[in-house]
């Protein structure tokens, strides 16, 4: 008896809907990921067995370098412009031209003296120049300290901020103890550390 000889059909995979949950996953990780600002000044934390999270959005970040430079910078770029134009009106200076500069950069940290002169820097030179600045600590006439002026400016553009120190296993205790003074001056009380999490091998 002869066999009996099917006839072979091409299969026709429809890809469209595959295509389609392609562009859903990509849109969904671009709207969900959170994009980090290079820092200019690069600071290694020390280790330590906490593992509270800090938050992501509406955060004053502080950083303090192994030379005990401060630096500064926010999430919120609205708020920042707020914060800038706070600061610059009550030192007397008029930068609004120099506003989107400001804003732009991933992190700030020029004495007023020095900040007009700083942003009319190009944009590559700024970073470089950046790491040799710093944010004084020093008070003037018995007033509040540039440091704080800026840390208070924050407060004021968003009273839910919260405030992140960040500093160099090799910066002096000293320094930081004087950062926590200044932070304890202007009844900020309640900050966040920021550390790696040590592990076993650690």
């Amino acid at each position: 008896m002869g066999k009996v000889k099917l006839k072979k059909q091409d299969i026709w995979i429809d890809m469209t809907p595959m295509s389609d949950v392609m562009v859903l996953l990509l849109c969904f990780f671009m709207l969900t990921s959170t994009f980090t600002k290079p820092e200019p000044v690069k600071v290694v934390t020390p280790s330590s067995v906490s593992e509270i999270k800090v938050p992501e959005k509406d955060v004053l970040n502080i950083l303090v370098d192994k030379s005990g430079k401060v630096f500064m910078s926010m999430d919120n770029q609205f708020q920042l412009g707020d914060v800038f134009d706070d600061v610059t009106n009550q030192y007397g200076l008029d930068l609004s031209k120099l506003k989107g500069a400001f804003v732009a950069d991933p992190m700030f940290g020029a004495p007023m003296q020095d900040l007009e002169d700083f942003l009319k820097i190009p944009d590559l030179e700024r970073g470089k120049k950046l790491a040799e600045l710093g944010i004084p600590l020093d008070s003037i006439d018995g007033g509040i300290s540039e440091f704080q002026t800026w840390v208070k400016a924050a407060r004021a553009a968003n009273s839910d901020i919260k405030v992140a120190l960040k500093a160099d296993s090799e910066t002096p205790y000293k320094t930081i103890k004087r950062v926590m003074n200044e932070l304890q001056d202007i009844n900020e009380n309640r900050y966040y550390l920021i550390t790696n999490l040590k592990t076993e091998e650690d």
